[in-house]
């Protein structure tokens, strides 16, 4: 299903998202967007700040009503989340979590940096001395040792496969998996150990993490627990391409006025970029994005 070859590759659909693949559209360039809409911190809310809403609308309203736009433009979306990014011969590689790859001349990152918190008793205490949002950054601290991952969808399954290259034992809590069945299947046959219809209750250690604690009356014993709720952040996607994050808390892609990286090709928008994290924000700069990246695509195809 690649498709070829695109000019852009857009990973998130929320409204920074959506206004790049308008924009890309509007440019005659050829555009895929990858992800899940009701990841957007806007499905769920209620939009009274918007210029030319005078009513409160809702988010998923908007989301919608956005994507029936860009795919009548020509966009194609796909409700998939990315799990892999690489760059070779100067085009971007993509993975999805049905192992299915894509390629594109740029790629615009606008899949927002929130990282979802379990909200349990020693999560907040050990954050740094065993508690991680971020398997590929940490995974290597853990080789030889025993760990747990926690989540139902695709960033924990993959985030469980690589800590299983890294990690003695390597179990994952999960209350119901919700991923693809290629992805499933590449679980089953790894050494994970897969622990279903429990969550993470306490999180229990001295200077470090010790033991888990689980709803179901089990306690795992490890020297580390990966939250990986939802899909692959911004943080650990863009990890893999060398992109440039603000010096001051690393959460934030640093990009320049017309919303580029520090990687030729690579541009990013909306809440990713840091505040304000408005609607108009995301959507100026996914407007900014959009264009830049198609006009550096067809550059590009025209060498």
């Amino acid at each position: 299903m690649s498709a070829g070859l695109y000019d852009v590759a857009i990973i998130g659909c929320g409204p920074a998202g959506l206004q790049a693949a308008i924009h890309v559209c509007g440019k005659k360039a050829k555009v895929v967007v990858f992800g899940k809409p009701e990841r957007s911190g806007l499905y769920k809310a209620h939009v009274a700040n918007y210029c030319c809403f005078e009513k409160v609308v809702s988010g998923k309203e908007l989301l919608q009503a956005g994507r029936v736009q860009a795919e009548n433009l020509g966009a194609v979306f796909i409700p998939l989340d990315v799990i892999e990014t690489r760059i070779e011969n100067d085009q971007f590689h993509l993975v999805i979590e049905n192992n299915e790859s894509f390629s594109s001349r740029t790629l615009v990152l606008t899949m927002g940096i929130t990282r979802k918190k379990l909200k349990v008793k020693g999560e907040k205490e050990f954050v740094g001395r065993g508690v991680s949002y971020c398997v590929d950054c940490d995974a290597a601290f853990y080789k030889g040792k025993d760990v747990v991952i926690v989540g139902n969808e695709s960033a924990a399954v993959t985030g469980a496969l690589t800590l299983s290259r890294f990690a003695n034992e390597v179990y994952l809590v999960c209350r119901e998996l919700e991923v693809s069945n290629a992805l499933y299947e590449q679980l089953q046959s790894s050494s994970v150990k897969i622990i279903k219809d429990a969550w993470v209750k306490e999180i229990v250690g001295n200077s470090e993490v010790e033991e888990v604690v689980l709803t179901n009356g089990k306690t795992l014993a490890g020297n580390g627990i990966f939250i990986e709720l939802g899909a692959k952040g911004a943080m650990e996607l863009a990890a893999n391409l060398g992109v440039a994050f603000d010096t001051d808390t690393f959460s934030f892609i640093e990009t320049n006025k017309s919303q580029e990286t520090n990687i030729p090709g690579l541009y990013a928008a909306g809440d990713i970029t840091g505040k304000p994290w408005q609607i108009a924000k995301a959507v100026g700069e996914g407007c900014v994005a959009g264009l830049n990246a198609a006009q550096y695509a067809k550059r590009l195809s025209k060498s």
